[in-house]
């Protein structure tokens, strides 16, 4: 019973800062709603008990993607944040086209046989894939690294004014 409202009020949270994401005026808060729904994504995966992957949405989406989304609005903006995510006029087909969407996968979820397995979940899986990460394959673990570094400072460069020295 208390995972079902765990998982509700997780669900509902999840939700509705994924929909006052795509609706807020301003980039900003749009930024900091996004992060709310990847962390809600995280809590999921931690009633699931899936560890690693809970970990992984932390780490990867919640930190790194937020973080990037934010440097790039900074890096980019000119004129006032409330002003950024303006309304399209193409809100009302998106709002039909989403809730037809929604329909159809409602009813795909609700005519599936789901398969319910009898094997207990796994205690852990951390641990065996951070050593794998850190032994087997730690130099491609430390090449990603490195490429995403260099990928990071290149956005940087680009966005970048560059003035002429007078």
């Amino acid at each position: 019973m208390t995972f079902a409202v765990m998982f509700y009020v997780i669900a509902i949270i999840t939700l509705g800062s994924a929909l006052m994401m795509v609706t807020s005026t301003n980039i900003f808060h749009s930024a900091l709603l996004m992060l709310v729904s990847f962390l809600g994504i995280a809590a999921v995966f931690v009633l699931l008990q899936a560890d690693f992957l809970a970990a992984a949405q932390v780490l990867v989406y919640a930190g790194a993607i937020t973080v990037f989304v934010i440097f790039g609005i900074m890096f980019t903006m000119k004129g006032d944040a409330r002003k950024t995510n303006r309304f399209s006029k193409n809100a009302i087909p998106a709002a039909v086209l989403s809730l037809i969407l929604i329909v159809i996968n409602a009813a795909m979820v609700l005519k599936t046989q789901w398969p319910v397995s009898s094997h207990a979940p796994l205690e852990e899986t951390v641990s065996s894939v951070a050593e794998l990460m850190l032994t087997k394959y730690v130099v491609a673990f430390e090449v990603t690294a490195v490429l995403l570094l260099i990928a990071m400072i290149g956005a940087i460069v680009i966005v970048k004014e560059v003035k002429k020295p007078s």
